[in-house]
């Protein structure tokens, strides 16, 4: 087999042995040459997720969140959530004068980061997932350690939020002005971002496990960071922290079976969108009829997730027993207007992350994702490990009950979710996106364009998207959609009532989207988005 880093083009790229895509040419460059030197598709994604909190620390880190979703050869499909819960003094006598939890600062890292109790997770194994004889470590955070030490140029969309995000995060206590503004000013193109107290910090994980961030002598270095810097994170909320194996949800549709993330992600919603859409039949990829019928489902998934989607110790909806009714789907996609735009005045969710996947030669296909939540997450940079902490808990209300209201221990609700599809030919497909709002809505439109008509898989990612709500950079709840559609779809989404925004050429707005296919005869395509940094590695 030969190696390959391929960019975006305007073609699908196809593998044979293992293939990984991710935002970022980097993180997808060290997820192939774990596949080169042995490792599964598992073991890839981890090297990718490590290597993406060195390289792209304004949408992840390891101080944030992440969500897995594993494809086995065996047909087998299971998820391993790493979301930490808000901490035992995060209460609403802690925000006391406040009238929401701040965005920015001490305050706003309420919660523990989960994403390495995903790694320890995976890498104890489940159904299968890794072989008797793995890669250690040390291999599989070798590249991210070596770009920490020696630094990575900094790219333009990292340069651009460092820009934009400069006067809210410098004053920030914690290492951020050091790291990210070594020369007293933003970071710009072509710079060299260094982070030599997070290689350090990679390398006592390699040496130690992910679980040394828990308990441990990493551990106590993180929590006297927190305490330091004013953040209610605690050695014991540290050392409580568990990844959890709950089932993935799932959806049949007339191409087969989808998969998601359950609660707290919104991983419902995005099932529930290509549930009802499923009821219609529009003729012609990005016509009126298929762009309005997903906008519509959106908005019947939107209103259901903003009502039962959280924590699942918080709420008794039963999910998958609606996704399993058709009679309730039927009903729900009766609510959709064929003709007409339901008014649509919700207030949006936020979220920035980044999404990736991986396919080897045994069969195994990977989605996974995790994030900071805002860019660069609460600003904190923990000065003796050099973690950037994410700030999710912000997203919760500072009431004494109701949606996503604010508990000591209770997980916050989740924009991230990765997607995988099992299609009754027997092609498996992992695909997703960064991007708040825009995830289910990205992850609709690819799907849709690919499987329903059959548009090659990067044109599928790479043709104009639509939005609504807010996502990356945005916050008003228009019906934003990109240059190069059919001149006549926004004038007639206009007239049937859609708020139209019209968003320019290709916007990261719109998020950072991938995919991966692998055929029953191992055949492997793969698409990045040209909107990011990004890459498709195939051998």
């Amino acid at each position: 087999m030969t190696g390959g880093l391929h960019t975006v083009s305007d073609r699908t790229v196809h593998g044979q042995g293992g293939m990984v895509t991710a935002p970022h040419h980097l993180a997808a460059q060290a997820g192939l040459g774990v596949l080169q030197d042995g490792g599964n598709a598992v073991e890839a994604t981890i090297a990718v997720a490590a290597t993406l909190a060195v390289v792209y620390p304004h949408m992840t880190a390891i101080g944030g969140d992440g969500f897995w979703l594993v494809a086995e050869p065996d047909g087998q499909v299971h998820a391993i959530h790493g979301v930490g819960g808000a901490a035992q003094a995060a209460n609403l006598d802690l925000y006391a004068g406040h009238h929401s939890v701040p965005t920015r600062g001490p305050l706003a890292a309420n919660t523990v980061a989960g994403t390495l109790s995903a790694w320890e997770a995976l890498l104890a194994g489940s159904g299968g997932s890794l072989p008797l004889e793995r890669l250690p470590l040390e291999r599989l955070l070798r590249d991210a350690i070596a770009h920490a030490e020696a630094g990575v140029p900094v790219t333009a969309g990292g340069a651009a939020l460092a820009l934009a995000k400069g006067d809210e995060l410098r004053h920030q206590p914690g290492l951020y002005a050091r790291v990210f503004e070594p020369q007293g000013r933003p970071l710009e193109v072509g710079d060299s971002l260094r982070q030599p107290l997070l290689a350090e910090t990679l390398r006592r994980i390699a040496a130690e496990g992910p679980g040394s961030f828990y308990t441990g002598a990493l551990a106590s270095d993180v929590a006297a960071d927190l305490a330091e810097l004013g953040s209610p994170v605690s050695a014991a909320d540290l050392a409580a922290h568990r990844a959890t194996r709950p089932a993935p949800l799932s959806v049949m549709v007339r191409e087969g079976r989808l998969f998601n993330t359950a609660p707290p992600t919104q991983g419902f919603a995005s099932l529930l969108i290509l549930a009802l859409f499923d009821r219609f039949s529009p003729e012609v990829v990005d016509s009126f009829d298929h762009v309005h019928a997903l906008v519509e489902a959106t908005k019947q998934a939107f209103l259901l997730r903003d009502q039962h989607v959280g924590d699942p110790a918080w709420h008794d909806f039963d999910h998958q027993r609606l996704l399993d009714d058709p009679a309730a789907l039927d009903e729900l996609a009766a609510r959709i207007d064929p003709a007409q735009a339901l008014a649509w005045p919700q207030p949006p969710q936020w979220g920035d992350t980044c999404w990736f996947g991986a396919a080897d030669g045994e069969g195994r296909v990977v989605s996974a994702i995790q994030s900071t939540y805002f860019e660069f997450g609460s600003g904190l940079v923990l000065p003796r490990t050099g973690i950037v902490w994410q700030n999710r808990g912000s997203s919760f209300r500072l009431a004494e009950s109701g949606w996503n209201a604010l508990k000591p221990g209770r997980k916050p609700f989740h924009t991230l979710n990765p997607a995988l599809a099992k299609f009754a030919d027997g092609r498996v497909m992992a695909y997703g996106t960064m991007g708040g709002e825009g995830q289910p809505q990205t992850q609709a439109a690819l799907f849709t364009r690919y499987a329903r008509f059959g548009v090659d898989l990067q044109a599928a990612i790479s043709a104009p998207r639509w939005l609504l709500g807010r996502t990356w950079g945005d916050q008003t709840t228009t019906l934003k959609v990109e240059d190069g559609f059919d001149p006549t779809l926004y004038a007639a989404l206009a007239a049937a009532g859609h708020d139209v925004e019209r968003a320019g050429p290709l916007t990261a707005t719109m998020g950072h989207a991938g995919a991966i296919v692998r055929h029953p005869d191992g055949r492997l395509d793969g698409a990045t988005d040209p909107r990011s940094d990004g890459a498709v590695a195939a051998w």
